[in-house]
């Protein structure tokens, strides 16, 4: 194997690891984290961030989720300190 193929597999293998902790890391499931989105996203259309995770919070309260803290702690470490952080910065990390 050449030096620049042996690199390119080294990434690949990066990468999936980057992922697979990613994914082991997540305090709910992907699609709860859709729902999330998706639901910050129309308020956000209305609503002007507060810079606080006020609207998160109710939402994940809605969901009846038994770790929001949890949660909300997760998205901090991912950037999302407060509602409009958590669909610039959070949400890319699931495209």
């Amino acid at each position: 194997m050449n030096d620049k193929a042996r690199k390119k597999a080294l990434l690949k293998a990066w990468q999936a690891e980057v992922q697979r902790k990613f994914e082991a890391s997540l305090p709910m499931t992907r699609l709860q984290f859709a729902t999330l989105f998706d639901a910050l996203d129309q308020i956000l259309e209305t609503h002007d961030c507060d810079h606080t995770n006020q609207h998160t919070r109710n939402i994940l309260r809605t969901m009846k989720l038994p770790n929001i803290e949890i949660v909300i702690t997760w998205l901090q470490e991912y950037g999302g300190y407060c509602d409009c952080e958590v669909l610039w910065n959070v949400e890319d990390h699931f495209q």
